[in-house]
């Protein structure tokens, strides 16, 4: 298995081109987290992405995701080579968002079309054919909302050799009704999108579990309590074959960037 050079843990959250995300990046990169995945559906612009490499001095990027139905491979290919030329090393290109009738044949054409080398690009890959598409074309694959059993499952599909770095949710709170009433507020939606539905049902979940969303499935989703219960729980997904773990804080408000969790749990994942 590769890490890729991002180490076993990175962050994976929602930043702009604000001067809020722009200190927030830098305090990651302050605190020793390797890499940001960097979340929000068809954000971040691929201007927010060299703003924040411009941002900071050594900290890696993965776009988590672009949307292929949003961005051009030519407008993503032009951004790399500029920013790999700025600061070689530092922006990987995450792909996915395609959408309609045949997705894989769509992100085929896409990839035919990218002037992105193989091993810096990775897809937000949930199901086998994804997976193995990601295998074939990709440096690896950036599945998100997936228990450790799925990383087990995933690892068979990618091979050896190619990356599997999942994105983990995570809430820094030992109360158990707290944390998973927080955990379960997040999870509650991707149980609308039919792509994770059928990504979780995969998992075992039946129809009962996405409604209800019961302990058990907010514990396999989400990893809560001290710093150190959190280490443990995500070390599962690398025990069963994931190279990285992305760690998506939530505290259940919307807004600041969550500094203080990635500070606290800082010293526990990466020492």
């Amino acid at each position: 298995m590769t890490d890729h050079q991002f180490g076993r843990f990175g962050i994976t959250t929602g930043l702009t081109s604000s001067a809020e995300s722009l200190a927030a990046a830098r305090t990651a990169e302050e605190l020793g987290w390797p890499v940001i995945w960097l979340s929000g559906g068809p954000l971040p612009g691929l201007q927010t992405i060299s703003d924040l490499v411009e941002a900071t001095s050594t900290i890696k990027f993965v776009s988590g995701i672009l949307a292929v139905v949003k961005y051009s491979a030519a407008e993503v290919g032009t951004a790399y080579a500029a920013l790999e030329q700025a600061a070689p090393g530092r922006f990987t290109v995450g792909l996915g968002g395609a959408h309609g009738a045949n997705p894989i044949a769509r992100l085929n054409a896409y990839l035919d079309e990218l002037d992105v080398p193989v091993e810096r690009r990775v897809l937000a890959a949930l199901g086998p054919r994804m997976l193995e598409l990601a295998a074939e074309r990709t440096a690896g694959a950036y599945p998100f909302l997936t228990s450790a059993p799925y990383s087990a499952e995933a690892r068979k599909v990618l091979g050896p050799d190619k990356l599997l770095a999942v994105g983990h949710l995570v809430v820094v709170e030992t109360d158990a009704e707290k944390a998973r009433a927080i955990a379960r507020d997040t999870i509650s939606f991707f149980t609308t999108i039919p792509g994770y539905v059928a990504s979780l049902q995969r998992q075992g979940f039946n129809q009962s579990d996405l409604s209800e969303l019961p302990d058990h499935m907010i514990d396999a989703l989400a990893a809560w309590g001290s710093p150190a219960d959190i280490k443990a729980k995500l070390t599962e997904h690398l025990d069963a074959g994931a190279d990285h773990v992305a760690v998506n804080v939530i505290t259940g408000v919307t807004g600041p960037q969550p500094v203080e969790q990635w500070r606290a749990l800082a010293p526990v994942l990466l020492g």
